[in-house]
């Protein structure tokens, strides 16, 4: 059996505050001196990473998430339990990775790679790869001072993926730069994740956590509150968001095997739900591009100001490829009546790639479910799209029309 590349067990870490500078450096030496003030960010955080795993590390602010990744590389030290690391960490924990901003791009490398553990001959022989990299052109020879955030974060990235690590945590930093070098950098996440290399990814970027990561662990109050696929966790995640006095966050395991989340103060509930074809037959399997109906039945189970309904698509990752709700279709139902129910339909074309798909409910008093959350409701009920004959690749259908004039002097009829 393969060891665990990461280990981390019963991790804990208090900051504190002591009435005397003394009774600090008597503390560190080991002698037991009580603290004027104790303030604990992580408590018994315990989890193991296997090699090539992608993690992700998702939370609100606060939660405890960078002052975790701090500890595992060793830039700060745990008040109580153990980190075992086996392999070498790169990291980007935050901007300028502590970039002299008096030295040039050039020379900010070689100090950083040198930092990292590497020679000067191993660091000449990539450092054409890092300017290329980066793409700073002149300014990589230029003071750090005149970089812009994105530009910094293009260098701290090339330097820091220089050398394929056994394990790579990027904290947040890549959200700073343009979407073109964002591409760059998860490609070659990904092919050095095809080498063997373990990532722990901490970001909000909920698309980037489902296509890349493997796992996900939720950090909440400085303890694990969740820890499973990404799907699970962002789900939890995201009703934990929402949740207010009085709401419930259910977990329940689905027939398909995931697991479904449900959450709210449950002043309306969803009572049913099934999507019909264009012959108004109840169906799981639809064809691309064919006409389908979805209904949903809900009974109000108190006085509600106003209620409306929202639906997402969802691929098998969790990724949303559509939602709407009827706030914006200009049909909110106001003054409603406990015991009321209502049955509510959403029309469209089934233009989404072949694949198993889920749909998530949500019943609030708003525009968005985190005004008022009377029920969400992830993997309401999951369907499968096929394709019977249309030309095209993706994971959406767009009928197209094309035209082709032959002759680069013939224009085409708009």
């Amino acid at each position: 059996m393969t060891a665990p590349v990461l280990t981390v067990s019963g991790v804990g870490k208090a900051f504190r505050r002591y009435k005397r500078e003394m009774h600090r450096i008597l503390s560190l030496c080991g002698i037991s001196m009580a603290p004027s003030e104790e303030r604990w960010v992580l408590r018994d955080i315990n989890f193991a990473v296997e090699p090539g795993q992608a993690v992700g590390i998702v939370g609100r602010n606060g939660a405890g998430k960078s002052t975790l990744l701090k500890l595992i590389t060793g830039t700060m030290r745990q008040t109580t339990g153990t980190i075992a690391v086996n392999g070498r960490i790169s990291a980007i924990l935050e901007l300028g990775m502590g970039f002299n901003m008096e030295f040039t791009g050039r020379q900010n490398a070689f100090q950083a790679a040198g930092m990292m553990g590497f020679n000067q001959s191993e660091i000449e022989g990539v450092i054409a790869e890092i300017e290329d990299f980066a793409e700073l052109g002149d300014y990589f020879e230029q003071p750090i001072r005149v970089y812009s955030s994105g530009m910094q974060v293009r260098l701290a990235f090339a330097v820091a993926t220089a050398f394929r690590p056994e394990v790579l945590i990027v904290d947040e930093a890549l959200s700073v730069g343009d979407a073109y070098f964002q591409y760059k950098c998860f490609d070659r996440i990904r092919s050095f994740r095809k080498q063997g290399t373990t990532l722990i990814l901490v970001s909000h970027d909920k698309a980037a956590l489902q296509s890349i990561c493997d796992r996900a662990i939720l950090l909440e109050a400085g303890k694990v509150a969740k820890d499973g696929s990404p799907e699970e966790v962002l789900d939890y995640y995201n009703a934990l968001i929402a949740a207010k006095e009085g709401e419930e966050i259910e977990t329940i395991a689905h027939p398909s095997g995931r697991v479904q989340t449900i959450s709210g103060d449950r002043r309306a509930r969803i009572e049913s739900v099934a999507l019909y074809d264009s012959n108004g037959t109840a169906v799981e399997t639809v064809a691309v591009g064919k006409p389908v109906e979805l209904r949903v039945t809900a009974r109000a189970h108190a006085d509600l100001e106003k209620l409306v309904l929202g639906f997402a698509l969802k691929d098998r990752l969790g990724q949303t490829m559509f939602g709407t709700n009827t706030f914006f279709a200009d049909q909110s139902i106001d003054d409603v009546t406990e015991g009321e129910t209502f049955s509510f339909g959403f029309r469209f074309d089934a233009n989404l790639g072949p694949g198993n798909y889920s749909v998530s409910l949500a019943l609030s008093g708003g525009e968005s479910h985190l005004v008022d959350n009377y029920e969400w409701r992830d993997l309401a009920m999951i369907f499968t799209v096929v394709n019977l004959g249309e030309p095209f690749d993706g994971k959406t259908y767009i009928p197209t029309t094309v035209d082709v004039v032959r002759g680069a002097d013939k224009a085409i009829s708009t």
